[in-house]
């Protein structure tokens, strides 16, 4: 038994086959997912979806690739959202300053730095939210991780993050557990050029990390360029059994009692 902790499953990817994807997961023996909602409307979609199948939870935040989008301030829709009983995280939020304005023709490092500014805003009004509402956040970082870590800080001790599809060092995955906070690991596991992210999933506790696909994305081998879908955490739990060095029962009892711990309305709804 595996969960898979962050998927998409509101996106159009499976707008014609969500029923049989959820079944194909079950007979995979991944028997709990996350939707994972990207802006409100992502997030009211997720819960949606947490609501018509038993199986499937939902986490409900903005995404700081669509900060630009997002209201002044966040907070009074999300507050709104996390009242439902199948919402069992505020995520995806964070930062990314993989893409910024200053890459476009005409853009200037002052639109960066108002870029980042709102990034930053939009990140610390959903850990506020977070706080108040006692659930833990799914971290998205994209070339940003020192400020992401940075922004958490000041929340430790009340909220707890999970750094999702985990690819940075093992010196940086230290810093997040320090925090108290978690990583998780996708099929990157399994890919050719991923000995980086294997070397980091070696050297992380058995009991401080998670799997997930962050479907449609990053499908694992053998699937490598098709659509991933929540089943595929199969493959990802045998790979991460041979890094290590564990048995997979080692792993499903590891991995869902911190999936447990994390997202605490996995066992309460």
């Amino acid at each position: 038994m595996f969960y898979d902790t962050h998927a998409h499953l509101d996106y159009p990817d499976y707008a014609a086959d969500l029923a049989e994807v959820i079944a194909r997961a079950h007979a995979a023996g991944v028997t709990k997912i996350i939707s994972i909602g990207t802006n409100l409307e992502s997030s009211r979609r997720a819960i949606r979806l947490a609501a018509k199948f038993p199986n499937v939870f939902a986490a409900a935040g903005w995404h700081p690739a669509d900060a630009g989008a997002a209201p002044d301030d966040v907070r009074p829709a999300l507050r709104e959202l996390v009242k439902h009983p199948k919402v069992a995280a505020i995520g995806e939020i964070g930062l990314d300053y993989h893409h910024l304005p200053g890459e476009k023709p005409g853009s200037t490092a002052q639109d960066d730095a108002r870029c980042k500014e709102k990034q930053a805003r939009l990140f610390r009004q959903q850990l506020e939210v977070a706080a108040e509402a006692g659930l833990n956040c799914v971290i998205h970082q994209r070339d940003a991780f020192d400020d992401t870590l940075a922004q958490l800080k000041p929340f430790a001790g009340q909220v707890r993050g999970v750094f999702h599809c985990f690819g940075e060092s093992p010196q940086r995955m230290t810093q997040v557990l320090e925090l108290g906070s978690l990583v998780s690991f996708t099929g990157i596991v399994t890919f050719k050029n991923g000995r980086n992210v294997r070397d980091t999933l070696a050297a992380t506790p058995l009991d401080r990390f998670m799997l997930e696909t962050d479907c449609p994305y990053l499908a694992p081998v053998p699937y490598r360029g098709q659509r991933c879908e929540p089943a595929h955490v199969k493959e990802i739990s045998e790979m991460a059994a041979r890094v290590k060095g564990c048995s997979l029962e080692e792993l499903s009892a590891a991995t869902c009692k911190t999936a447990h711990g994390f997202f605490r309305k996995l066992l309460t709804v």
